[in-house]
């Protein structure tokens, strides 16, 4: 069985100091191969894996969503004014639940269903038949939901097609926005709350570290809707932005090697590819995947692909800060007598 190693981070000041170099406060994705290399890593990490029909699954999804981005149709989008005064503001300019979103995405929703029904394990395929038909009130129904971060009325057979769609919705925004206000300034940039996205409000799905340039090993937050990314210095918490408490955890996946002392499992955990940030302050936690490690690593597939080192961080008491629509867990959340989330919930 795994079990978990901890090792303590490196103060903020510490990772500055070697990082060096300019870095960049975000990152944008690539219409052209943002979906295409997720299918990818989803595949790769497949083989061999106990969860592994289920990620050759999602790699099908993946490979529907890429599509989807390539022939996404225009879309309404924030004039200059709108994204001037989001930025005055301290707001993101195409917020989750706010944004007033168009038919188009409920179109993704039906093409990927009914395109996976031809190929998915024939358990799935009535769901799937049945989704590629559903209506515009369940849509935007199951659409409020995921996007308010709510569990309650949320249909989770439904729910990784819908996210998916609504994720491609998204990236397209993101960078139909980028075009349109090229050359008249940066249509995205830092908003009050930086633990959330600059371009939606959204959590993360996971963190990413990134070498470019003189720039080593920057720690980046992956939006888990619009994919955009945004750089937050390593040794602060995503979720409370504390420096103190912080640890690394990861899983010990050597076998044969049992009887290792603290050192050994600790030099595991130091150089594992996937490990999970905790906050002992505010009792939360998000993993992080190195590229240094691993070139291909996928912030949103090897976070589905380590969900055991999420069950073991929760038994320790920590919560989940990120999201992934793939794979959505957890007790449903309680709403407020007039049924609205509660603060914080999202």
């Amino acid at each position: 069985m795994s079990n978990s190693a901890t090792v303590r981070v490196m103060s903020p000041e510490e990772i500055a100091a070697r990082g060096g170099g300019d870095t960049p406060f975000l990152r944008w994705p690539e219409r052209a191969t943002l979906f295409a290399e997720r299918e990818m890593r989803l595949r790769q990490l497949a083989n061999g894996h106990s969860l592994g029909d289920y990620l050759r699954f999602m790699a099908e999804l993946v490979h529907e969503q890429q599509l989807a981005l390539q022939a996404m149709p225009v879309v309404p989008l924030p004039d200059a004014a709108a994204v001037d005064r989001a930025a005055r503001e301290g707001l993101p300019p195409l917020p989750a639940a706010d944004w007033p979103r168009d038919p188009s995405w409920r179109a993704v929703v039906h093409r990927m269903a009914a395109a996976l029904a031809e190929r998915a394990p024939e358990a799935a395929r009535p769901a799937l038949r049945e989704l590629a038909e559903a209506d515009e009130v369940f849509l935007e129904r199951q659409a409020d939901l995921l996007l308010n971060g709510l569990s309650t009325g949320l249909d989770l057979g439904a729910a990784p097609v819908v996210g998916a769609a609504l994720q491609v919705y998204w990236t397209h925004l993101l960078l139909s926005v980028q075009g349109l206000h090229q050359g008249q300034g940066a249509p995205v940039g830092r908003i009050d709350d930086a633990s959330a996205c600059p371009c939606c409000g959204s959590r993360p799905a996971a963190s990413i570290t990134r070498t470019a340039g003189e720039s080593l090993g920057q720690r980046y937050l992956h939006c888990s809707l619009c994919n955009l990314e945004w750089h937050m210095v390593r040794g602060k918490c995503p979720h409370c932005l504390a420096s103190n408490g912080l640890s690394y955890q990861s899983l010990d996946l050597a076998d044969g090697e049992g009887g290792e002392g603290g050192e050994a499992s600790a030099s595991r955990a130091t150089s594992a590819t996937v490990q999970a940030e905790t906050c002992d302050d505010c009792g939360h936690y998000l993993k992080i995947v190195h590229t240094d490690r691993d070139p291909f690593v996928d912030p949103v597939a090897d976070d589905l692909a380590s969900l055991t080192l999420d069950l073991l961080v929760s038994d320790t008491g920590k919560q989940r800060h990120g999201v992934n629509f793939m794979l959505l867990f957890g007790e449903p959340e309680p709403l407020l007598e007039d049924g609205s989330p509660p603060p914080g919930s999202r």
